[in-house]
Formats: structure tokens, C-alpha cells, sequence
């Protein structure tokens, strides 16, 4: 009897952690299916373009444009660990709903089996790819994806970049390697070395989830780090979340405490934008 119970703990785990690793690992969330409805009926522009690297390096990245009269500010989209999902495009489009330029870069292009992107790994490859991507070589892509996306005809001079998780991380670091930047959105990511903060010129805002102790508990001495530098960083915590709540929150089964901060956080950014 004992070493049935034991087979069937073990059962129910294996199944547990398969669910889990479908619903987490590979950023496969019970969204997807929103933001792909989303995507499929947006009134707005939506495109994919190759942009090149000063390496040559070709850089697929997915760009969404506001319907509106004027050149538009730009804002870059930093996808999070588990590579450009169609969420990571919805936030693109939520973004030209607001009136904004939005490029989407896919930091696997080229990376995957061959040659593809995001889409051609399977399950939990996609994050270690993403762990194992060399640093600079992300940093010439953001460069030259800013240029690309300052150049169009439709755009103002204006970019902002931004990004979730891992691609707050890149955000907030990418700031430390580019002073045209107007505005760095770091949502729930961790912030570089103190030494790099002095070289950053843009203004940091900060979205974090208030059930988010590991990175919540860099927030004090960031702060600290950024008035020794001179920098301006605003971090804001939503209460009733955690990480990667803009993600959650934005889902169709979302709950009214998800709700409320994801709208609380959107309002924020779509001000701050503005005011670039």
C-alpha cells in the first residue's frame, strides 16, 4: 500500500512539474490565446522587419504603429526570458493604442535551429539560450535597433526602451551604454552594477510587484546608488502582486487585484511617455 501512495505522489509530481514547466518555462501562459486575438483584430499596424547590426548581424524584430496624424515617440520592447511571445508583441500594440511607435527585437534572431528565432526552440532551450547570450553582442543589437526604429519617417527623436524581467535587466543596462535614450522603463528587473550607474543621462522608472522580494530587495540601494550618481530612478510598487504582474494582470483570467495594478502601472507609463 505504502509503495502505491508513493507511485501516485510520484505521478501527480511529474504531472505537476510538466504543468508547470508548460505554463513557465517556456512563457506559454493561459494569455496567449488573448494576446493572440488581439494581434489578429488590432486595427493597427503590425509588421516584421530585419534590422542590421554594425556586425551584420541581422536582427528580426516586430514593429506596431499608432493610428494618428503626427511622427510618434518610439518605445523599444524587451522581451523577457522566454524570448518574443505574442505577449511580449500585445504589450507592442497596447503601446501604438496609447499613440506610441513600438519595435519589438527578437534577441534570438539567428540563434536558434536553423538559423531561427524565438519560435524555432523548444520548451526550456528558449531560457538558456537567452542566459547564454553574450552581453555585448545584446548591446549592439538595442544600438542597432534604436537607430533603425529614430530613422523612420513616422518616428519623432524620441526612444525610449523598456523591457520585462530579464528584459528589465537589459533595459535598465542598456541605459548604462546608450546617452540618446529619453526614458529607460525597468519593470520588475534588476539593476547593474552601482559603478555603471553614473554613466547613464536618462531618467529610470521602476514597476515593480510588491510580492517580489528578490528584486524588491535591490530597490533601496539602487536607490541610494542612483542620488550618489545623479541619476533620477523612481521606483513604484503595486500592492496585491508579484512578479510579472503586467503579464498576469493582462490575462483574460486575470484577478481584480491583477486588474487594478496592471491598469494603475499602464496609466503610469503612458503619462510618463508622454511627458518625453
Amino acid at each position: 500500500m505504502k509503495t502505491f501512495y508513493s507511485l501516485t505522489r510520484l505521478i501527480v509530481s511529474i504531472i505537476g512539474f510538466a504543468l508547470i514547466g508548460g505554463l513557465m518555462m517556456d512563457g506559454t501562459y493561459a494569455d496567449a490565446d488573448t494576446a493572440k486575438e488581439q494581434l489578429e483584430n488590432s486595427p493597427r499596424h503590425g509588421e516584421w522587419v530585419k534590422i542590421t547590426a554594425e556586425s551584420g548581424r541581422e536582427v528580426s524584430a516586430f514593429i506596431v504603429f499608432p493610428e494618428i496624424k503626427e511622427n510618434a515617440a518610439s518605445v523599444i520592447v524587451i522581451h523577457e526570458i522566454f524570448g518574443l511571445t505574442d505577449w511580449i508583441r500585445q504589450v507592442g500594440d497596447e503601446l501604438a493604442k496609447a499613440g506610441f511607435v513600438a519595435i519589438c527585437p527578437d534577441f534570438l534572431s539567428g540563434m536558434g535551429p536553423n538559423g531561427g528565432g524565438t519560435d524555432s526552440f523548444e520548451g526550456n532551450s528558449v531560457r538558456r539560450a537567452i542566459r547564454d547570450l553574450d552581453p555585448d553582442q545584446i548591446t549592439a543589437d538595442l544600438k542597432a535597433v534604436t537607430k533603425y526604429v529614430r530613422d523612420l519617417p513616422s518616428t519623432t527623436d524620441v526612444v525610449a526602451v523598456s523591457g520585462f524581467c530579464w528584459g528589465g535587466r537589459q533595459s535598465f543596462r542598456f541605459a548604462t551604454n546608450d546617452n540618446s535614450l529619453k526614458a529607460a522603463f525597468v519593470f520588475y528587473g534588476s539593476p547593474p552594477d552601482a559603478a555603471a550607474l553614473g554613466k547613464i543621462t536618462c531618467p529610470i522608472y521602476g514597476f515593480y510587484g510588491e510580492s517580489d522580494n528578490r528584486i524588491n530587495s535591490t530597490i533601496e540601494s539602487t536607490k541610494a546608488a542612483a542620488a550618489s550618481a545623479g541619476i533620477t530612478y523612481e521606483p513604484v510598487i503595486y500592492s496585491g502582486v508579484g512578479h510579472g504582474f503586467l503579464r498576469r494582470g493582462m490575462a483574460a483570467e486575470a484577478s481584480e487585484v491583477q486588474k487594478a495594478a496592471t491598469r494603475e502601472a499602464w496609466e503610469r507609463w503612458a503619462n510618463l511617455l508622454n511627458k518625453q
